[in-house]
């Protein structure tokens, strides 16, 4: 049994920092690929920020690239994504996904290609 919770939501004001983590247990959590999205009041889910398995690929969707870093340390089982200059279209509920396939193209930014999900963190940026 695979479980993928998140942490480190919260409010926070415009321009400044908040650090997500995701925390995997049940399986070996150097064997996913994983990723963070997002789902804004209204608004489709929408993909965030992928890593890979060994961390050494990482994609970004254009409106989060050189704000938000994502990262994972495989001995605290652990993803983070760093958020910094946060903007109030930041806000919504984020998710941590992962799946243990191998993902190539526009399988990391697909939400469907994620077998586990968190049960999501919220982020509020006020203006």
């Amino acid at each position: 049994q695979v479980q993928v919770v998140e942490s480190g939501g919260g409010l926070v004001q415009a321009g400044g920092s908040l650090r997500l983590s995701c925390a995997v247990s049940g399986r070996t959590f150097s064997g996913y690929d994983m990723a963070w999205f997002r789902r804004a009041p209204g608004k489709e889910r929408a993909f965030v920020a992928a890593i890979s398995s060994g961390g050494e690929i990482t994609y970004y969707a254009g409106s989060v690239k050189g704000r938000f870093t994502i990262s994972r340390d495989s001995a605290k089982n652990t993803m983070y994504l760093q958020m910094s200059s946060l903007k109030p279209e930041d806000t919504a509920v984020y998710y941590c996904a992962a799946d243990p396939q191998f993902l190539s193209g526009s399988q990391w930014t697909d939400p469907l290609s994620y077998d586990y999900w968190g049960q999501g963190t919220q982020v509020t940026v006020s203006s």
